[in-house]
């Protein structure tokens, strides 16, 4: 159960970027349990997603916050005891690409630098990826399960141009450096492939290298709801601490990569009759157990 301090109605959070559909759905689950919350968008536009009866909420405000502009980042945490952080790409640059990991990282460096500078912020929550996790060249020759003690080799991303990968760990080793450093209370959820629209398309950046993750037992999928959960139950239970592999699917199996595949891909691209005939399961190679053993008292 979540220690009392953390349910009491006072509590007051930010969420940061609230516009994807992780933030939007933070944003309404933390509003039903009482939580005032400070929903931080990076674009204009982005604010009539909170406009309506469904967020006619006296405990929720909307802020203007680029991730990049230091001075924005410090008006939306004002008065916040929490920050749940996830890095969106802005618009005018939706997709990765070797110049991506530069954006990430002075983002997160800004935001760990702001909440270092607050007087109220008790504990972080950084969103990170899988994919920060389980690019090695040990992979397939480990004799135990990749975890979250686990990191991406940087030069492997490189190589074979992960700029997901890339940016999120260089993103992530940062927010680290800043919050030992500064002594912020940090934990870290790194989430396998999230099965939500928008990120429902083939050309999402986490699916480079999707076949060689299938082959090495490492390609894993959340549902949005479980996430969400996970960011709740970590920032409320005093406990957590340090980096959490965060999935509740893996896809190991032609019956699964076919299913999908399926979701992902138009109907004639989807199954062709080699991938039918694939009967291999993959044994899987990667482990959340630290995460499971935190949410087994935790209510949604």
């Amino acid at each position: 159960m979540a220690p009392a301090s953390f349910t009491q109605n006072s509590k007051t959070v930010c969420v940061m970027d609230a516009s994807g559909s992780l933030g939007s759905t933070l944003v309404e689950r933390l509003l039903h349990k009482g939580y005032t919350v400070h929903a931080a968008v990076q674009n204009h536009g982005e604010l009539q997603c909170f406009e309506g009866e469904h967020y006619d909420n006296e405990k929720l405000r909307v802020f203007h916050s680029d991730p990049l502009d230091y001075h924005s980042i410090m008006d939306a945490l004002k008065g916040c005891s929490g920050l749940f952080y996830s890095f969106e790409p802005s618009s005018d640059q939706p997709t990765y690409d070797e110049f991506m990991a530069e954006v990430e990282v002075r983002a997160a460096h800004n935001v760990l630098e702001a909440c270092a500078r607050t007087d109220t912020i008790d504990k972080v929550v950084f969103t990170s990826s899988a994919t920060a996790v389980i690019w090695r060249d040990d992979r397939n020759t480990m004799s135990s399960d990749i975890d979250e003690r686990h990191w991406s080799d940087i030069n492997i991303c490189r190589k074979f141009k992960l700029w997901h990968a890339l940016s999120k760990t260089l993103a992530e080793k940062t927010a680290w450096a800043l919050a030992m450093d500064r002594g912020v209370n940090m934990v870290s959820i790194n989430g396998g492939f999230l099965m939500a629209p928008p990120h429902l398309t083939i050309k999402n950046p986490y699916l480079k290298g999707a076949a060689e993750m299938y082959e090495d037992g490492v390609f894993v999928t959340v549902d949005l709801n479980f996430i969400v959960d996970s960011h709740i139950c970590i920032f409320e239970n005093v406990s957590s601490y340090g980096r959490y592999l965060c999935f509740n699917h893996v896809i190991s199996c032609n019956k699964d990569a076919t299913k999908l595949a399926h979701i992902l891909l138009p109907p004639s691209e989807a199954c062709s009759p080699e991938r039918l005939e694939d009967t291999r399961v993959y044994q899987q190679r990667i482990s959340s157990k630290k995460l499971n053993k935190l949410m087994v008292d935790f209510e949604s």
